[in-house]
């Protein structure tokens, strides 16, 4: 008998589908057995770090605990691959008038830590890796600007960026989310005056006004009365909060977060008004190898510094030796977790000490409390620009954060030459007196000191 061609035709094709189908679902089902725990975004919160953090796992031919350019010591803590499913995790709208909305998103956000753009670039942070911590407050045309300049910096595709805020924002959010070029983490501050408009850490209507005396703050019966500065002012809410989101995402950060529980490299501090310089994570990492071997007690690498001169020409590889100071050491901060643990010892000093700055409150500590100070290396030419000509202490009348940007992309622009040093060296040591600082008052308020310990024991 006689077969006909169509139908011949229709068996092939239904051997070929039933194949195709054997063929996906085999591939579904590998997939799915070596990648459950982490192809889903709204799962992923590397609850099981032993997936990730692995120093012997390779990929293709390459070992990933192999040594980096710069350190013959550098080995793989945190290990994610590239994750083509792990995609930006897409939220709903907030209102910013409903503060229960945000809370609750807030929450969220902190509980789930996802890490966007791990689809593009994995992550792996070794020994001698850099992470970001980005304090951002409400200025949104300064975000922009920095982040326009963390786009131009070499190797910020394997650096963890985490922006931490204590305001929520949809202008804010859009900027950061908007980022395509590194892993970038978001986290937020959970005890905030926006959150809290009309109680403390906000201004509570019964609050004792700045200027009241202590004999009438004591008749009027108003809120901390007998807890002034040692100035004899009452506190101001809006000055007080730098300080509590500074200590809240330190502890929030090295002991909360996930993904940084196994890693010991360095932390780079920066905040919303900063502009960066494109080699400023080449020129850490090399000033790191530089500490290890010629200032073994030094805890911290500072990238930013205040001169107003800045000769590239001859200082682009110089670093100087020098003890913490807060007028001259607070810009780009970089240390690693022992030096927040020694902070972490001295939680009571840092929370009751009479400052609303937290610079001048580490300065006090790093004279009277961490062991040996806190000794440091200093780039000698500026990694870090300071932009804000407005801010809490900075109330220039023009406040034109784009003039300021050009200004700085004019001297990066005729100093790229010099920037990107092939060594680096100790040259000279600070010679400026130490001493303990006197406290600038502002934080008399018992209840910023009992916030400020909670935080620092994770509340």
């Amino acid at each position: 008998m006689r077969v006909r061609p169509s139908r011949l035709l229709r068996s092939l094709f239904l051997i070929v589908l039933i194949l195709f189908v054997m063929l996906n679902m085999h591939v579904l089902l590998n997939f799915n057995s070596h990648h459950a725990a982490s192809v889903d975004p709204l799962l992923y919160k590397l609850r099981n770090p032993d997936i990730y953090i692995n120093p012997h796992v390779q990929v293709g031919h390459e070992k990933l605990d192999s040594i980096t350019p710069q350190s013959n010591e550098a080995k793989l803590e945190v290990f994610i691959p590239p994750l083509m499913y792990n995609q930006t995790f897409a939220k709903g709208d907030v209102q910013e008038n409903n503060l229960t909305q945000i809370k609750i998103e807030i929450d969220r956000m902190n509980r789930e830590q996802f890490i966007q753009n791990l689809h593009k670039f994995g992550l792996k942070l070794r020994t001698d890796s850099v992470v970001m911590v980005i304090q951002v407050h409400d200025r949104a045309q300064y975000l922009q600007i920095l982040v326009d300049s963390l786009r131009k910096v070499k190797k910020i595709e394997e650096t963890l960026v985490i922006f931490s805020h204590d305001v929520y924002s949809e202008a804010l959010n859009k900027i950061v989310q908007s980022i395509d070029f590194c892993p970038v983490m978001q986290i937020f501050m959970p005890v905030t005056a926006q959150l809290h408009p009309k109680e403390f850490p906000g201004e509570h209507p019964n609050d004792c006004p700045r200027n009241i005396k202590k004999n009438e703050a004591s008749t009027k019966k108003c809120n901390n009365w007998e807890h002034p500065d040692k100035y004899g002012h009452y506190r101001e809410a809006k000055y007080c909060q730098t300080k509590h989101h500074w200590i809240w995402k330190l502890q929030h950060v090295f002991d909360e977060l996930d993904v940084m529980k196994n890693y010991t490299g360095q932390v780079l501090l920066l905040e919303e008004d900063y502009y960066l310089a494109p080699d400023i994570i080449t020129t850490l990492q090399m000033t790191l190898n530089l500490k290890k071997k010629e200032c073994k007690d030094c805890r911290m690498i500072t990238a930013g510094n205040y001169d107003k001169t800045q000769i590239f020409s001859s200082n682009a590889g110089k670093m100087e030796l020098a003890s913490w100071i807060s007028s001259r050491h607070n810009m780009g901060m970089t240390f690693a977790r022992d030096l927040w643990n020694e902070i972490k010892k001295c939680a009571k000093e840092f929370c009751n000490f009479d400052d609303y700055n937290w610079d001048w409150t580490l300065q006090h500590l790093s004279m009277k409390c961490i062991p040996g100070q806190i000794k440091l290396l200093k780039m000698k030419a500026t990694r870090v620009f300071h932009m804000g000509d407005c801010g809490v202490h900075h109330k220039g009348k023009n406040c034109n954060p784009q003039v300021k940007k050009a200004q700085v992309e004019n001297q990066i622009n005729q100093n790229l030459k010099h920037l990107f040093p092939n060594v680096v060296s100790i040259n000279g040591q600070s010679r400026f007196k130490l001493r303990d600082p006197k406290p600038n008052g502002g934080w008399g308020d018992i209840r910023d000191r009992n916030l400020c310990l909670s935080f620092m024991n994770g509340g």
